[in-house]
């Protein structure tokens, strides 16, 4: 069990991050949505906000990738002990939940600020190709979320 208990422990530990990263989201997103509003908005900041998103957005994906390949060496000693990692599954079982829920809140917020950058920049070029790469990333993760759920691990099935 020692080595494997290990792997779930980095596993937990990962999607600690991932939620922590969510909840760093949630707050860009807040102080874009208050830049929005700003009639005197500084380019700059607004980029600088769009820059710690794109990266944040890095490194959720880094992270579902190196839950994914822990889970493929995991996954028959977790699914054959069940009882025996009860208290981590459930654990995780928890973690997720927590993030689906942000990145449900996330996405809302994305779709709501979308609305406003593209009111607040339609004559400003430069400014609109700097919020449409930074969207393209975050959009590229969404896309991959989904993706994911349709394989989400299945120690998360709760029915088991």
């Amino acid at each position: 069990m020692g080595m494997n208990s290990n792997y779930i422990d980095i596993m937990i530990q990962s999607l600690e991050k991932k939620a922590a990263i969510l909840s760093q989201l949630i707050e860009l997103n807040k102080q874009q949505k208050l830049y929005l509003q700003d009639p005197n908005l500084s380019p700059e900041d607004f980029e600088k906000n769009m820059d710690r998103k794109a990266a944040l957005v890095d490194e959720l994906n880094q992270l579902d990738i190196g839950f994914e390949e822990l889970y493929v060496r995991i996954k028959e000693e977790l699914d054959a002990n069940r009882e025996g990692y009860a208290v981590q599954i459930k654990k995780m079982q928890d973690l997720i939940r927590e993030i689906t829920e942000k990145s449900n809140m996330v996405q809302t917020q994305e779709l709501r600020n979308k609305e406003q950058v593209q009111r607040k920049f339609t004559d400003i070029r430069k400014q609109v190709k700097g919020v449409r790469n930074s969207q393209k990333v975050v959009r590229q993760y969404y896309q991959n979320m989904a993706k994911q759920k349709v394989n989400e691990p299945r120690f998360l099935d709760n029915k088991k």
